[in-house]
Order: structure tokens, then C-alpha cells, then sequence
């Protein structure tokens, strides 16, 4: 081959132009990415697409569903997000960012849709459920309203703001300047109309939008304790005194979180700096009530003064809706005790004046606290079955089931969710992307594999009886193409000893093997020593479908995917393993009691060459499972060895009658291994026979050498001078380190003299080949034929200014493109080939927002294209650094993480219960639908909302104008119990002859159907203005009573009169089109349902 390859033309290589067209689709993407980020700080839940997002401190989010879907958001800005909440069944994502970016999230399209840049400091969020609709409280005291524009897909700020100095004007007090709000709150059944204010000093305003006023106002001056209770962690409960003159002294007190806990409102639990908890009752019933009613309830964890605060509270009312459940607290207790998550069982049921049944459960935590969600379980109905899903640092998402959640244990112990794909517990070692054929028994087997394991498939489940609850999000069609097989498969190794192996041919991997290399001796009926050491190399042969596995004391297990009718062809009678379905092995060497530090099959699969720690290498043989040999040191027993190559080579035809017969062997192809240690020497072994071809050092430096790499013959050689030839052994002898066999040493040793003089000889007949090798701090490109010679031809050498941890080569148009090179500091190099030239750069932050990590290149790996997998902590991630390389099909294969097949379901069960007078619920599918939008199942206000077609256009009528202003269309937002009978409840108004008041009271409910005697009376005297019979008034009484000041004749009154006709008029049509839209919803409930159900028979049983 040298002899065809040196007779063209030597040419340099000419460097890559900046306008390379193999770099214009440079284009660094995450095509998968498992785990939960170290960084993740927030939680928030869709109850009805059944989906879990996590907001980190680098501005990352990762949303969560079922069958292995999770996606990583990643926002423009590494900035920490405050606030994380979905527009419910809707499809989009809102987040608030430490700069006071508000974002929404597409979830459709997996992408940043709109930003809004607020003016101030944002200290309060809230999104009204069902809308896309946002309260926002700034440093300032405002209240603001945000809504975001579907149409025109971004964020509107509306015109109703409010200041503090007008909040605070209805009720005759003053808010100090700067004060922060601190908590918005939604009053449960108001639907948006009522919102709690509350601001840093503890003052709590019940604003209602559509008065423009507060309803009720409560400071802690107007604290009045019933009871003062303190929950020891013991369980011992001591109700203190109460003494309201010592609380009166403060008048301020900071509120540090707040939670309603109660279905109406009535009820709200407020934490305090100071460790204290009080349960306010805000019922606005009795507002004209004495001021010493008792309004409120003290609970505290200590008597201590010193106490840490209230920094979460979370409400969960119980399935019986009896005014009792759980309050959720983190903080409160004595400063320096230990860190719980804090469980109160309350029974609120009386109201706070009679509250009762109160227990503590504490529940440790793995980790510092972060945030806390309680979600449903899928399915739930009937039972009361519930989840509680705690983030603790560093990542760790814990569930715990209801009954630590009902107080049922004192001792609880938290189960770590479901992971895909694990890498923290148990620990990855070392992981492979490899490809797989199409064609072949491999692919026969991977399918007949993955076709079973989907039938065994069932989904995940929390420690308790119920279903996994986070299900959301469905599986791209691509994903049960029967025609695309399996196409890639994902390999790692485990610190446990056990192996791994998911289908990674689309985005969303599926575990189809667990590999356990537990080996028993059938003699002694013990297990083989080392079998559980941690795995430490790892090599897949897609040719003869085998897995060669090493480990840290030196075992290495081979292994073969056969299918279920095939045989093994070597029977194992001293060994017992135990693998998964599908896998065999067939054989275990325990050649070295060193580490593994690396394989690699041949390129035909007939053998594995062994690196070992302590700088040895063993040729094994697969079919006949020996040892072929085994080599002494090749250099220095302290340098291990860090990388191996293979390159076959063929024999080259040539004339000289003198060379004709000097091969070493018949063979026409000869396979070399290129053995590189760690201390920058490089060894040549004929694999054919195990002979040494050649080693020496290729950097003087003291350099610690990463990886080599054989270049195809596509980059051309550089001839080298004639003089430069070898014509003597003298390259070999000052290494004469002799080859380690399984046969007798001496029969060894007579078949190394006997081919002393055959390398040169032998090269002399191959063509040969760059060699690349890559250096921690540089990168040299070498001869192959040129360093056997001792004369090497260095093509290039390039110095780099940062510390390499790893390389790989990528291919483009399955031609040799460049070389990719990650340093320490993260940066993502890319270089041409040969010449070594920077031609793109990229970083881990900009794409993952990660750091390098030790040890992280062993996790890293590539299969030439472009791909690159590698993990981070708990994360791990494909990147594809090219777009043209879209093996993954990109988009189409990715998960789908809105249904909108369940949001159009969940919108037409509810206004088909709206449109329904009867309390029977609808069966099957759409009954399940509604009883899951049902959170209450005692409070009938509770169970039906307004659907989202009438809830939005209200809100948008209060939010267009400006406060204090009157709308130009009066829509009715009286949300009374009678309003719940219909869907909407249209109030058609008479003429009034008599003009209103100057102060309009707020609008009475539909006349009771019997009048009271004291109304009856309080109606009497308003028509005889006090007397007993009716007076009679001359004509310019009558005139003074009924004429405005400033109407002035026959033709004002006429004109009054035609504009309250008009007025009228848009009523009834208003009541016309709303007749004609409840007409026709009611004619297409059939149609939709039949289409609900074609498109639920068409999924498969796993997309449900």
C-alpha cells in the first residue's frame, strides 16, 4: 500500500478557508437531556396535563412528564428564576427572573415565545387559574395586571394599576413609602375578582377589581387572639394565655409567606419573621361586627424567642372537604434545631373559634430545603390518594405518599422519584453512544427486545398504591414506526458493577437492558471476587452484536446479544452468570489484578485488546476464549495505558522479486494496535501474533497524553527522503522487551527471535497513514511509516493554551472532517484536519450552562458524527454540535408536551357540567375529566368554574380600564351562589324612572320568592317616606323630585330616555348571542365527543 500511495504527487495541505461550507451548519443544540439540574430552587404543577416543571438558579427549566419525557428550557440570561407557574391545560410556561424578566414559555414548540422587561423589583406573582391573566405586586406597593396576547404571542400590560396610597384610601389608613408587596393571592370562587394584597409590614388588603375597592382590611393591630397554641416537636401541645394589650404594643409585623386554608376564602394562615404562624379569619359576612370579636389563632413550634422564620406554607384540604387537612410548614422553629418540613393536621371545620385535632408529623430532609408541591395522583376519583414531592439541594426530588401526608407514621422516609436515566444513585461511571446496523441479526434481536419490553411496560408508582402522577406530555408517532428499528443504543457502566443499556434511536431513551455481573464458582457455591467492582471500560461490537466489559480489579466479561432460539457455542461449566434476557456471556478473564483502563475490539470482533493500569496489554481471543498473550511492561508500570487504536492494513502488490517473499504472514490484511501510555509513549502490536512492531516516546515534553487517533487515507502522506529509509533492526533493539503468552515462555521467546528482523520488512509493504495524537497541553500529527523509521515526519504540532481533558474525530459526508477537543475551563474546541486549525468554538456553559468536572471525560463519548454524550452531576445530555447531522429527527421525533386532546376534553367536560342542571356526573372518560377538575367535592361552588371562553372576556372587561372608571359594556361579575346554575347568568335591567343615587350600592341577587315582614315593611316606608298613608304633592313638588338639575325640558328627558332604550337594546342582544353560542355548543358536544373517542382508540395504551 505504501507503494501505491507513494507515487502521487506530495502535497501540503492547504488550510481551511474562513467560508468552509462543512462549518456553516455549526449549530450547538441539546437533542436529549435527562436528569434534574444541581441548580433547581422552584416547583410548580398543571393538575391537568398531569405535568411537573423545575426552575433552577441559572435560568434552566426542566419540564417532566410521563413515559421518560423531559426537555430542558433554557433562557436567554444564566439568571435565577423567583417565580415558575403554568397558564393551566393551556399549553404555555410563565416565569419571573431575578432581573424582573416575566417570560412565557411555548410548550408546543418548545420555545421562548415572549419577554416583558418590568420597571422594578417584582416581589409578588400570580397567575389567575384558567386565564392568561397575571397579578403583580413590585418594591413600590403596586398592583399591576399583565396578560399575555395568544394572537399577537406576547405580554400586554394592561391598564389597571393600582397604587398603594389608593388601595390603602378606602380604608382611611396610610401604607408607609416602600413598602414591597409580598403575597398575592386569588380568593378561591371569585374567580379573579378578589385578590388579597399584602404588604411587608403585615397590612392585608381583600381587593375586588370589579368595585374598585377594598372589601376588607386587617393590620396586626387588629390582631384579637382566640388562642394561642404552641406544637412542640415531641408532639406536646400547651395553649398559652392570651394577653392582646402586649400585642397591640406591635403594630408591625413582617410577613415572610401566607396560604389560604380554606375552599372559600374565609381563612388564611400568615408566617411571620419571628417563627409565628396566625390563622386569620377574613370572612366578610359580619363585617359590622364588635372590634373585639376574636379573629385570629396563634401557633407557634417553640416558646423560644429566638426562633428561625416562616418561610413556607402550603395548604392541603382533605377528601372529605370537612374544612380540615394539612398545613405544610418550613421554618418556625427554635434557631440551630434541625431541618424538617413540618406537618400539621388541623381541623378547621367550626371555623378557628372552635379549632381542633391538631398533630405534628416532621419530615427529615435529604438536602436543603428548596420548594414543595402537592399534586393528585393520576386516575384519583374517589379515593383521597395524594402526593408530596419535595426539592431538596442538590437536585433531589423526593415523593412522599399520603400517609405520612394524614399523619398516620411519626417516622417517614422519603423515596427518591423515578429516574430514566440514573447517574448520581447508583454512581455512572463510564457510558457509550454506539450505532447499530440496519440490517442484521443484531437488529433482529434489539427489536424482538424492545417490541417485548414495551409490552411489559407499565407506568411508574409512587411508594404507595396509587399511579405515578407526573404523566403528562405524549410520545411522537415516529416513536411506534413499526418500520424504524433500533438505531442507536446508549451503554453505561455503573459504580456498582452493573451495566445499563437503553434504545437511544429517538430522543426519549427506554431501558431494555440491565446487565448484573454477579459470578458464582459452582464448586465452592460462592461468588467470584471482584464481580461487583465498579466498571471501568466498556466496548460494543455492532458487527457480531458483543459487549466487552472491564472493571476496577481487572475482570473483563465478554458478552453476545443472541436471540431466544440460539445456542451458545461455548458452554461455561465452572461459572454461573446471571444476565438479562437476551444477553450471554461467554467468557470472564481475570488476566491482571489491575484496573481496566481501556478495550477495543478488532474490526472484524474476533478479539480484544486490554489496557491495563499497571501498563500491560492482553490480546484476548473471542471465539475460542484464551488469552492470545499478554505483554510485560510495555514502558514504565506506573504509566498506565490511556488509549488503544486499530488499523488493518493490506498488502500492496510490488515488483521487487527481492521483497516479493518477505511477509510475515499469507494473510493479505495485517491488524495493528497502536497502544498509547499516559507518560507519551506509543507501541505498535501485530495483533495476528502479538509481536511488538515498535515503540518509543513522540513527545519529549512531560505531557500526559489523552487519546490517538489513525486517519483514513483520504489525507494524503508527505513522501519521505530516500535516504530516510531503514535498511536495520536498529529501531527495535533498544527495546527488547519480550511478549507474555498463555503458551510455554519458551516457545514465546523462540517465535520473537525467529521475526526479530520482520517489521521493517513487513511495513515495507503497507501504505501508511497519519496518526493523530492528542496531548493534555498539545496535538501532533505523525507519519505512521515515518516513526517506525525513526526518522518521524511530523506533519503538524499545535501548542494549546488550555488543559485538554478530552477528544473525539467527527465525520461529515463519512469523509474525516476535523477533531473536537473539550478543555478543563468548558470551552468546545473545533479543529480541521490535517492542518489542526481552529474553525468554530463553543463553551458547556452557552449550550448546558454547565462547568467541567473531574473525571467527566470518562463519561464522555462519540460515534463520529457530531454527537456527543456526557453527564454532569445528576444531568446527562446529547449534544449535536452540526445541524446537518440530524440522525434524531429533529423535530418530529420529540415528545410532545402538551395534549391537546386532554385540554379540549377538559374544556368541553366542563361546559358540558355547566350546561347540566342534574347532579349526576357523566361515566367513562369525560366523567374521570370532570371529577379531576373537581377540587372540593362538599362545596358545589368549589366543583364548576367558568370555562375559560366567558371566564376571559370578564377579565378582560375589568382589566381594559383604568381603575375607578366605568366600563362601556356592564357585564355582570356578581358571582353569587345563583350565578353557578348556568354557564353565564345574563340580567336583562328595566328603565329606570327614578335616577340613581349618588352612591350606588352594590347589585342585589334575583328576589327571593317570599318577602319578609321587615322587608315588606322596610319597602312601606320607603314609598310613604315615612308616613302612614300616601301624601299628596302639588305639580312642582312632583318636578323637584323626578328632574335632574341639569336637564332642562321635554327634549333632555326624551333624549335620557332614548339612550336607556339603546342601552336596553344591547343587553338583549348580548342575551341573544349568548343564547345562539350556548345553542351551538350544545349541538357540537356529541360530535366533539365522538371525536375524543376515535382519537383515544387511535393512541396507543402507553400514550394515555
Amino acid at each position: 500500500m505504501f507503494a501505491k500511495l507513494f507515487h502521487k504527487t506530495p502535497q501540503q495541505p492547504s488550510p481551511p478557508e474562513d467560508d468552509d461550507p462543512k462549518l456553516k451548519d455549526f449549530e450547538p443544540r441539546i437533542i436529549v437531556h435527562y436528569g434534574i439540574p444541581s441548580t433547581a430552587s422552584i416547583l410548580t404543577f398543571d393538575p391537568l396535563q398531569h405535568l411537573l416543571a423545575i426552575g433552577t438558579l441559572d435560568g434552566r427549566i426542566k419540564v417532566i412528564g410521563g413515559d421518560n419525557i423531559e426537555y430542558l428550557l433554557i433562557s436567554p440570561k444564566p439568571v435565577p428564576l423567583k417565580s415558575l407557574e403554568f397558564l393551566q391545560n393551556q399549553g404555555f410556561l410563565v416565569s419571573v427572573s431575578n432581573e424582573n424578566i416575566v417570560q412565557v414559555w411555548d410548550l408546543e414548540q418548545r420555545q421562548l415565545v415572549a419577554t416583558l422587561q418590568w420597571g422594578s423589583n417584582i416581589s409578588a406573582f400570580s397567575v389567575i387559574s384558567g386565564s392568561n391573566y397575571m397579578y403583580v405586586g413590585d418594591e413600590y406597593g403596586y398592583l399591576s395586571v399583565l396578560k399575555y396576547d395568544f394572537d399577537e404571542r406576547n405580554i400586554q400590560p394592561m391598564p389597571y394599576q393600582i397604587p398603594p396610597d389608593l388601595i390603602a384610601d378606602g380604608g382611611g389608613i396610610q401604607i408607609p413609602e416602600h413598602q414591597s408587596v409580598v403575597g398575592l393571592l386569588a380568593q378561591p370562587c371569585s374567580l379573579g375578582k378578589r385578590v388579597l394584597i399584602v404588604y411587608q409590614n403585615g397590612l392585608m388588603f381583600l381587593w375586588d377589581v370589579s368595585e374598585d375597592k377594598a372589601v376588607l382590611i386587617r393590620s396586626y393591630k387588629d390582631l384579637q387572639l382566640k388562642d394561642d397554641i404552641i406544637i412542640r416537636s415531641t408532639g406536646e401541645i400547651k395553649r398559652e394565655s392570651v394577653n392582646n394589650k402586649s400585642d397591640e404594643e406591635q403594630l408591625e409585623k413582617e410577613v415572610s409567606a401566607l396560604c389560604w386554608v380554606s375552599p372559600d376564602g374565609s381563612i388564611l394562615a400568615v408566617g411571620y419573621v419571628d417563627g409565628d404562624i396566625i390563622l386569620w379569619n377574613l370572612s366578610t359576612n359580619n363585617q359590622k361586627t364588635n372590634k373585639n370579636t376574636k379573629n385570629a389563632v396563634k401557633l407557634r413550634f417553640s416558646s423560644s424567642d429566638k426562633r428561625l422564620p416562616v418561610i413556607v406554607l402550603h395548604w392541603c384540604p382533605n377528601s372529605q372537604n370537612n374544612g380540615s387537612g394539612q398545613l405544610f410548614v418550613y421554618g418556625g422553629d427554635d434557631i440551630g434545631s434541625e431541618e424538617v418540613l413540618t406537618i400539621l393536621n388541623l381541623d378547621l371545620s367550626s371555623g378557628i373559634e372552635a379549632l381542633k385535632s391538631i398533630k405534628r408529623v416532621d419530615l427529615s430532609l435529604n438536602g436543603s430545603y428548596a420548594d414543595m408541591e402537592v399534586v393528585p395522583a393520576v386516575g384519583v376519583t374517589e379515593s383521597s390518594y395524594i402526593s408530596l414531592f419535595v426539592l431538596t439541594n442538590p437536585g433531589q426530588l423526593h415523593v412522599y405518599d399520603d400517609e405520612c401526608l394524614t399523619g398516620l407514621t411519626s417516622v417517614v422516609k422519603p423515596v427518591q422519584c423515578p429516574v430514566t436515566l440514573p447517574t448520581v444513585e447508583p454512581y455512572m461511571t463510564i457510558s457509550k453512544l454506539c450505532l447499530v446496523p440496519k440490517d442484521g441479526d443484531l437488529q433482529r434481536v434489539l427489536n424482538e427486545t424492545v417490541l417485548a419490553g414495551k409490552s411489559e411496560l407499565t407506568s411508574p408508582k409512587t411508594p404507595g398504591s396509587g399511579k405515578w402522577p407526573v404523566s403528562g406530555g405524549f410520545l411522537s408517532e415516529l416513536s411506534s414506526a413499526e418500520n424504524i428499528g433500533v438505531e442507536r443504543i446508549y451503554i453505561a457502566g455503573y459504580q456498582d458493577g452493573c451495566v445499563r443499556i437503553w434504545d437511544a434511536t429517538f430522543p426519549v431513551f427506554s431501558l431494555i437492558f440491565t446487565l448484573d455481573f454477579q459470578v458464582e464458582d459452582t464448586e465452592e457455591d460462592t461468588k467470584v471476587r471482584g464481580t461487583s467492582e465498579p466498571i471501568s471500560a466498556m466496548d460494543f461490537n455492532s458487527k457480531t452484536a458483543s459487549l466487552a466489559v472491564g472493571n476496577n480489579c481487572g475482570l473483563v466479561h465478554l458478552l453476545k446479544l443472541v436471540g431466544e432460539t440460539e445456542e451458545t457455542s461455548v458452554p461455561l461449566q465452572e461459572i454461573n452468570l446471571h444476565h438479562g434476557n437476551g444477553w450471554q456471556s461467554t467468557a470472564v478473564f481475570s488476566v491482571l489484578s489491575s484496573r481496566v483502563q481501556t478495550l477495543q475490539y478488532t474490526i472484524s470482533g474476533a478479539r480484544v485488546i486490554v489496557g491495563y493500569e499497571c501498563g500491560k496489554a492482553a490480546v484476548l481471543d473471542v471465539q475460542s476464549s484464551s488469552v492470545l498473550f499478554l505483554t510485560d511492561c510495555l514502558v514504565d508500570p506506573t504509566s498506565p495505558i490511556a488509549s488503544i487504536a486499530m488499523k488493518t492494513y493490506l498488502q500492496t502488490d510490488t515488483d521487487d522479486p527481492e521483497h516479493s517473499g518477505n511477509t510475515s504472514t499469507s494473510d493479505p490484511e495485517t491488524q495493528v494496535g497502536f497502544v498509547l501510555t499516559k507518560d507519551s509513549h506509543i507501541i505498535f502490536l501485530d495483533i495476528n501474533n502479538g509481536k511488538k512492531i515498535w515503540c518509543s516516546s513522540v513527545n519529549p515534553k512531560e505531557s500526559t497524553a489523552i487519546s490517538l487517533y489513525i486517519l483514513d487515507e483520504s489525507f494524503s502522506v508527505p513522501e519521505l527522503p530516500e535516504e530516510n529509509s531503514v535498511n536495520s533492526s536498529q529501531g527495535t533493539t533498544n527495546e527488547k522487551e519480550s511478549l507474555k503468552s498463555t503458551e510455554p515462555e519458551s516457545e514465546s521467546t523462540e517465535a520473537e527471535e525467529s521475526t526479530s528482523n520482520q517489521p521493517i520488512e513487513l511495513w515495507k509493504n503497507f501504505v501508511d497513514s497519519l496518526i493523530l495524537i492528542c496531548f493534555e497541553d498539545s496535538l501532533i500529527l505523525y507519519s505512521t511509516k515515518s516513526l517506525i523509521q525513526e526518522k518521524p515526519n511530523l506533519i503538524c504540532k499545535i501548542d494549546l493554551e488550555k488543559q485538554c481533558r478530552w477528544t473525539t474525530i467527527f465525520k461529515k459526508n463519512e469523509e474525516e472532517s476535523g477533531v473536537v477537543l473539550v478543555y478543563t475551563t468548558g470551552i468546545i474546541e473545533i479543529r480541521s484536519l490535517p492542518d489542526l486549525k481552529v474553525v468554530a468554538e463553543t463553551s458547556l456553559m452557552s449550550i448546558l450552562r454547565w462547568n467541567f468536572k473531574n473525571k467527566m471525560e470518562n463519561t464522555m463519548s462519540s460515534f463520529g458524527n457530531g454527537h456527543i454524550t456526557m453527564v454532569y452531576g445528576p444531568e446527562s445530555a446529547v449534544v449535536s454540535l452540526f445541524s446537518s447531522e440530524n440522525d434524531f429527527r429533529i423535530p418530529e421525533a420529540l415528545p410532545r408536551l402538551h395534549d391537546k386532546v386532554v385540554a379540549e376534553a377538559a374544556e368541553a367536560a366542563l361546559k358540558f357540567a355547566l350546561s347540566q342542571k342534574k347532579q349526576a356526573a357523566p361515566t367513562g372518560i369525560l366523567g374521570g375529566i370532570i371529577k379531576g377538575i373537581k377540587r372540593d367535592k362538599g362545596n358545589e361552588i368549589e366543583n364548576i368554574d367558568e370555562t375559560r371562553d366567558i371566564l376571559v372576556p370578564k377579565l378582560e372587561a375589568l382589566f381594559s380600564r383604568t381603575p375607578f372608571s366605568v366600563s362601556d359594556l356592564d357585564l355582570d361579575l356578581d358571582l353569587g351562589n345563583d350565578d353557578f346554575e348556568m354557564p353565564t347568568k345574563l340580567v336583562v335591567e328595566k328603565i329606570e324612572v327614578e335616577p340613581k343615587s349618588k352612591s350606588p350600592s352594590p347589585k342585589s341577587p334575583a328576589p327571593a320568592p317570599k318577602q319578609t315582614e321587615k322587608d315588606k315593611q322596610k319597602e312601606r316606608d320607603r314609598l310613604l317616606e315615612g308616613g302612614s298613608e300616601p301624601k299628596v304633592r302639588t305639580t312642582e313638588e312632583i318636578k323637584a323630585k323626578y328632574r335632574k338639575a341639569d336637564v332642562a325640558g321635554t327634549a333632555a328627558a326624551a333624549q335620557e330616555a332614548k339612550d336607556k332604550l339603546l342601552e336596553r337594546q344591547m343587553k338583549l342582544e348580548k342575551l341573544r348571542e349568548n343564547a345562539e353560542e350556548l345553542e351551538s355548543g350544545s349541538e357540537n358536544f356529541a360530535s366533539m365527543a365522538e371525536q375524543l373517542k376515535k382519537q383515544m382508540e387511535n393512541r396507543k395504551w402507553w400514550q394515555l
